[in-house]
């Protein structure tokens, strides 16, 4: 069996690299005997070591002992299926098309990117590229060649036509397809006021060009690093920063930093660790203005507060917005909330009929997931979009009964101030949670989530070889909280509210009604209310 191992994803996760031709480590005390025609048990091991590495650095090459997926019925996909377009040059967008030809497609392969580069790491550009462990240009995710695509670069998809299945693109063009998979993600959401966001020194953390022109300022020694929003990108730059001995000031408006994610209990230990690392948080406090020197450079910034403070530099960490206004008018069941699709990755068109020929993956897809009620759950994960765009691959060009449903369980991390945060399930679905080992004290621990009894989630910090063990629970559904003797135990398991003041809940849709007789029922979406 062998192994692919990015190396550049690994610098700052331990020893995750190859010690010996017969030993892999990984991050910790993890460590992997390994040769080149592994038994069942060994396969297994390895199988569960790409699983567990926390940034899904070691790909298995499945034609090296590895158990590939199955080709379509018949030994190749269906003759019907001879051109396959993907919107989205993305790491979603090359996993589909590897996918694709590892599964016996050889037809017609169109990929359309509206940025002029290859697909690339966006998860690098906040965890490695502000710090210099790589350049921007070194994020190329590997493995575009031999694909045999049609790649078409810095063109935006600026329209879909269902009915004669054509995408038309920015430049007038228009591209035909069989099959459809729309793998678009998500954009930055941009400073509100175009003026401010405007002034030099202000950015927004999403793509390659944004990482290379704030490392750049950073690589300079500012004087003072304005970071607005702690959700997981600003608190990972504001980590960098501090790193960087950049003195750093970081704004919230909600209760705590990573409160939107892992609800606000767990974010006021976010909250200690920045602050012990020098950084100044303010929480509870927005900014209400960027204001700009005579040279239109970010200078100043007004808080809601009424305070002020001096800043040469401002990173807007407010989230990100899928990108769907390309959609508008396609029929589909496209809006702010993403595309909804089945558990197949079928997209709905509007009056949620799953379409047959077009699918959707990554970032910008909302599908029902069982162990959370059936609910719509988008999920802005890197490990979620390498699933799910396989699952979607395998589908369009199998037949129904060949189908597969994407029901794996959400795994995310994220490196803050030398600790690693990782997490599995859906916390934000949660009503409590209990620290079930190690100590917040020390900044190492594992704290399970729970609703109506059952676990749902587990958070680590500096603690992920546990988490594979709490999966396995959240996918029995498993009691809440869980009593069993287990290593490092803390103090009290008691529960106690998460504090998820946003439930994932999916977005509401304004649809209107029309019609009485069943022929002639529709709905249809009303943008902009």
């Amino acid at each position: 069996m062998r192994l692919v191992v990015d190396l550049t994803r690994c610098q700052g996760y331990g020893q995750c690299a190859f010690a010996a031709p017969e030993v892999f480590r990984m991050p910790g005390a993890e460590a992997l005997l390994y040769n080149g025609d592994p038994d069942d048990r060994q396969r297994e091991k390895v199988l569960q070591a790409a699983a567990a590495c926390p940034v899904r650095a070691i790909v298995l090459d499945p034609d090296a002992g590895v158990p590939a997926p199955r080709p379509a019925a018949g030994g190749g996909t269906s003759s019907s299926v001879e051109r396959i377009v993907i919107v989205g040059a993305s790491l979603a967008g090359l996993r589909a098309a590897h996918t694709l030809r590892r599964e016996g497609f050889r037809g017609s392969l169109t990929l359309i990117g509206d940025e002029p580069y290859e697909p690339y790491d966006r998860v690098a550009l906040s965890k490695h590229v502000l710090t210099g462990w790589v350049s921007a240009e070194s994020t190329a995710l590997p493995g575009n060649d031999g694909l045999d695509a049609d790649w078409q670069l810095g063109q935006a998809a600026t329209g879909l036509d269902r009915l004669n299945k054509r995408v038309q693109l920015g430049d007038g063009h228009a591209v035909d397809f069989d099959r459809l998979l729309i793998a678009t993600g998500v954009r930055a959401r941009q400073w509100p006021r175009p003026a401010e966001a405007a002034l030099e020194g202000v950015f927004a953390i999403r793509r390659r060009d944004d990482a290379a022109g704030l490392r750049k300022l950073l690589a300079a020694h500012p004087r003072h690093v304005l970071v607005i929003g702690a959700g997981f990108i600003g608190s990972e730059v504001a980590s960098d920063c501090r790193e960087l001995d950049a003195p750093v000031t970081v704004v919230e408006r909600g209760p705590a930093p990573l409160a939107g994610a892992l609800g606000a209990a767990m974010g006021h230990v976010a909250a200690g660790l920045q602050r012990e690392h020098g950084v100044d948080l303010r929480c509870g406090v927005s900014v209400d203005a960027l204001e700009g020197d005579a040279e239109d450079r970010v200078c100043r910034t007004r808080l809601s507060d009424g305070s002020m403070l001096d800043v040469d530099v401002a990173v807007v960490a407010l989230g990100a917005e899928r990108d769907v206004g390309w959609l508008q008018g396609s029929g589909l069941a496209a809006g702010h909330w993403g595309i909804a699709c089945d558990a197949g990755c079928r997209a709905f068109d509007v009056n949620g009929v799953v379409t047959d020929d077009i699918f959707v993956a990554g970032d910008v897809a909302r599908f029902p997931h069982p162990l959370y009620g059936y609910q719509l759950l988008a999920l802005e994960h890197w490990g979620n979009a390498v699933d799910q765009a396989e699952i979607a691959a395998h589908n369009m060009i199998n037949p129904s009964a060949e189908r597969w449903a994407h029901l794996a369980l959400p795994v995310f991390w994220s490196t803050q101030f030398g600790i690693e945060i990782k997490s599995i399930g859906v916390p934000t679905f949660a009503d409590e949670v209990a620290l079930v080992q190690g100590s917040a004290h020390t900044r190492r621990f594992v704290a399970a989530y729970g609703r109506q009894g059952r676990i749902t989630a587990a958070v680590a910090f500096d603690h992920g070889m546990w988490l594979e063990f709490y999966g396995r629970l959240i996918e029995q559904a498993a009691p809440f909280p869980p009593e069993f003797p287990v290593v490092d135990p803390p103090s009290s398991r008691r529960p106690v509210p998460a504090e998820i003041h946003e439930q994932a809940l999916p977005q509401q849709a304004t649809v209107v009604l029309t019609g009485h007789d069943p022929s002639e029922r529709r709905a249809v979406l009303v943008h902009g209310r």
